[in-house]
This record gives structure tokens, C-alpha cells and sequence, in this order.
């Protein structure tokens, strides 16, 4: 699952929902010289000592993703709880798309949004995909291709800083905006984010359009929306149980 650091947690760059520093790019594993193969004891003396503080530093970062992460669920909660967030089912949606003329904002990333799309549905990415190459970046997208991104085609994903104001550019504050993403999470982000900056209206698809049947809402692309989540070797065998957020 890609790794998400909302807005409102520690970090805005996300690469799976659980990832971590690569291992292998630790710069606390010392590289050995020459003169250090002279002294085997030494080397592996150092080598245990660089795993030593690789897996605590691991081990501190999920506890801090599961820290953020429960938080996020809390104020999450409270939110639908409080009626600022509305729940919909995707067809549901479809029903208000249709009857209500009511907007659909979809927050996916261009790896999701290409494939598939509700036809009239105004797209902003919350997170999108990060072809940078910097050496964090590149960390991050070994990270996301070891743990997994091999076989579903996850990317390495980015928040963007931009998407409040391109949002405000194309609904007003009173907008009846029902907000979806493919699994249902990064929407809820997009809400708490829409709902602190003064939206009143939101509407939350639940399940995302993962859990669209092709009734519920009228498609545009190439695949169902279920499926525009599938990517890597998975898709290409077919695989249709792989999962996004």
C-alpha cells in the first residue's frame, strides 16, 4: 500500500502506506574499505552495529506511521460523526451525480485517473505521481519497488502543496462536492483538508471506486473503476485483487 503522509501528519511525501527508509541506502551501514578486510572481527563488528541502528530507526518510523495514521483515523471519525463529511456509497454518487447535478471531485493520481474516470468528474490530485531523481526520491522509489510495487505498479506518490487553491479555483465554498478517490482514503484526506479551509457541503464516496459496480456511475476509459487501481505485474497476468488506497 502506498505510504501516506497527509498534510496534517509529519511528512507530505508518501511512497506506501507503510514504507520505510530503503535498507540498503542506510547511511548508518558502513561501507567497508580495503584496510577493513585486513580485519574480518572489525568489519563485522561494524556491519552489526550498522544493522543494529538501521532496524531501530525502522522499527521507530512505522511506530511513527502508526501513530499518525491512528490520529488521522480519530479526526477522521469525528469528522463523519460530526456530520462535516456526509458518506455516500458509489452508487449512491451516482444517484446525486445524476439527480442533483452535484459535482464529483477526484482527488486520484494520474497512474489511476488514465485509465478510468467518472465521465464529468473534475479531476485535482491530492498526491501525485513524483518523477523527481533526487536522492531522497530515489530512496523512495526503491523503497515502494521492494515492498511490493514490483507486482502491483504502485508509484512513489507526492502530496501537492497546490491542491487547496486549484480546488478553490473550481468550486466555490458552498459547493456540493462529493469527493472520491479509488480505495476511499486519500478522499478522506482531501475532506479533512477541503472541510478545515471552509467547505460545508463535502460528500465522501465510501470504498472509493473500488467499490463502484458499472451501474453505479457512468465510465469513461479503458477499464472498469475497480480495476484502475491494478497496475505492474499484476495487471499484466491479470490479477484483479490487488489493492490501492
Amino acid at each position: 500500500m502506498a505510504s501516506l503522509a497527509f498534510p496534517s501528519l509529519s511528512s507530505l511525501t508518501i511512497s506506501r502506506l507503510h514504507s520505510q527508509k530503503a535498507p540498503f541506502l542506510n547511511s548508518s551501514i558502513p561501507t567497508p574499505s580495503m584496510s577493513t578486510f585486513k580485519h574480518p572481527s572489525v568489519t563485522l563488528h561494524r556491519f552489526q552495529c550498522g544493522v543494529i541502528r538501521m532496524q531501530a530507526g525502522e522499527e521507530d518510523f512505522e511506530l511513527k506511521q502508526m501513530r499518525d495514521m491512528a490520529a488521522a483515523k480519530k479526526r477522521w471519525d469525528a469528522m463523519i460523526r460530526e456530520g462535516k463529511v456526509k458518506i455516500l456509497t458509489p452508487r449512491e454518487a451516482g444517484y446525486a451525480i445524476q439527480l442533483s447535478n452535484k459535482p464529483l471531485l477526484d482527488v486520484r493520481p494520474s497512474s489511476e485517473r488514465e485509465k478510468a474516470w467518472v465521465k464529468g468528474s473534475t479531476w485535482v490530485p491530492i498526491f501525485e505521481v513524483d518523477n523527481k531523481f533526487d536522492v531522497g526520491t530515489l530512496s523512495r522509489k526503491a523503497t515502494n519497488f521492494v515492498m511490493g510495487g514490483w507486482w502491483s505498479g504502485v508509484p512513489t506518490l507526492s502530496y501537492d502543496s497546490q491542491f487547496l487553491s486549484k480546488v478553490e479555483e473550481k468550486f466555490p465554498k458552498d459547493a456540493e462536492l462529493i469527493v472520491t478517490c479509488q480505495k476511499g482514503l486519500r478522499s478522506l484526506a482531501a475532506c479533512e483538508l477541503l472541510c478545515n479551509a471552509g467547505y460545508k457541503n463535502l460528500f465522501w464516496v465510501q470504498g472509493g471506486l473500488e467499490a463502484a459496480e458499472e451501474e453505479d456511475l457512468a465510465r469513461e476509459g479503458t477499464q472498469p473503476l475497480k480495476f484502475a487501481g491494478i497496475g505492474g505485474l499484476s495487471e499484466f497476468l491479470g490479477n484483479t485483487g490487488c489493492k490501492r488506497i
